[in-house]
């Protein structure tokens, strides 16, 4: 007998084009492999260096960039601007969009340090980012340490390929921003995938937030987000948790607050491990290891060990997609982790660990402007 092999990536696509892709009006926003073959009036367009409006018949164009050196007699057209450099302390627009329409894809390899480095994106021409960021956390890769990361809503590839997925519909304007607060210059080769089409009423607008603490208050939960308003979803968590202590750190639990709730969540998890889709440690009990693994929907895909000589606290990477189960709210929604793990006499002991997220989130604009990205040494990794 034959036997046939399919990748979870592949079993995950099939399953999310279950359904009858053909009742809605089809305007090529939404495309997966259950729609891939239709026809729709949309326009592909995309930004990079060698074509910064993302004009039809724009690419190629350039005279001067960071490749001019290498194109010498070959000329226009010849991988002139493959790249760009953002100076210390500035700011570089990487796209401004008229809509309406949708990004569908975000490939970028930044250098420097990826926590001195923030992506900003801005909808409809508001003046507060819905969504603020370091890039290598919004990208899963918190502790400037690259780690293979492979799923439905982003993938990390060799060397330092960070590339995103969730589809940021837009119906006014798209302005997308990098900040390098750093002290050195940084190169950034990036690409901006996007559809010009007509935006469903109900689509909600796309959010990422960052936050840190180290160390987190003795006896305090970590807070992933709060004060968000509105109607929309919850899809998705990235965490960077480093540990301060020895023994297991993962007993605690997530909760999600929506709608009015106070003092008790609608949702409570079971523990760290369990929210990432994992379970018992992470580990491997054969060789008494932690086991890291990357899926579509959630991953424990990054494990960084002491050294014996300066490197010596563990540091881990999580995420969680809500792509097949996204948490719905309709008025207001909060969201928190507990660090917990284990003190003598089977006593569960809070944790003063060093813990980093990015929270991932649709919801109705206006949205509540976010708590301030902490200061430049309070972002390092150290």
């Amino acid at each position: 007998m034959r036997k046939i092999f399919v990748s979870f990536a592949a079993l995950a696509g099939l399953l999310l084009c279950a359904g009858p892709a053909w009742v809605e009006p089809f305007n090529g926003l939404g495309v997966n492999l259950g729609n891939l073959y239709r026809m729709s009036d949309a326009k592909t367009r995309s930004i990079s260096p060698e074509n910064f409006s993302g004009e039809k018949g724009h690419g190629g164009r350039a005279t001067e960039g960071t490749g001019k050196h290498a194109a010498r007699e070959l000329g226009k057209g010849w991988k002139i601007s493959p790249s760009i450099e953002i100076k210390s302390k500035t700011t570089f627009t990487l796209a401004e969009i008229d809509g309406p329409g949708a990004i569908q894809h975000i490939w970028m390899t930044p250098t420097g340090n990826w926590r001195f480095s923030i992506l900003r994106i801005y909808w409809d021409g508001e003046k507060e980012p819905s969504v603020e960021c370091p890039v290598g956390d919004f990208f899963g890769v918190g502790w400037g340490k690259y780690a293979h990361l492979n799923s439905l809503a982003v993938c990390v590839n060799p060397g330092s390929a960070f590339n995103c997925y969730w589809a940021m519909p837009f119906r006014k304007k798209c302005r997308i921003t990098m900040e390098n607060i750093d002290e050195n210059s940084m190169h950034l080769y990036y690409q901006i995938d996007y559809t010009l089409t007509e935006v469903p009423e109900d689509a909600g607008y796309f959010h990422a937030q960052f936050r840190r603490f180290n160390p987190l208050p003795y006896k305090e939960v970590y807070t992933l987000l709060d004060g968000v308003k509105g109607k929309g979803q919850y899809v998705g968590t990235y965490m960077a948790w480093g540990v301060n202590n020895n023994g297991w750190w993962g007993e605690g639990e997530i909760k999600f607050y929506m709608d009015g709730d106070e003092e008790y969540p609608t949702i409570c998890g079971t523990g760290t491990e369990d929210y990432f889709c994992g379970s018992y440690g992470f580990e491997n009990k054969e060789e008494h290891r932690y086991d890291t693994y990357s899926t579509p929907y959630a991953g424990f895909h990054q494990v960084i060990k002491p050294d014996g000589f300066n490197v010596s606290e563990q540091r881990f990477g999580l995420y969680r997609w809500h792509i097949a189960d996204p948490i719905r709210f309709d008025k207001d929604l909060r969201v928190t982790i507990q660090a917990l793990g284990w003190r003598s006499g089977g006593r569960y002991l809070p944790l003063q660990d060093d813990i980093a997220s990015v929270a991932y989130w649709y919801q109705s604009e206006p949205h509540a402007p976010f708590p301030p990205l902490p200061d430049k040494d309070s972002l390092e990794v150290n």
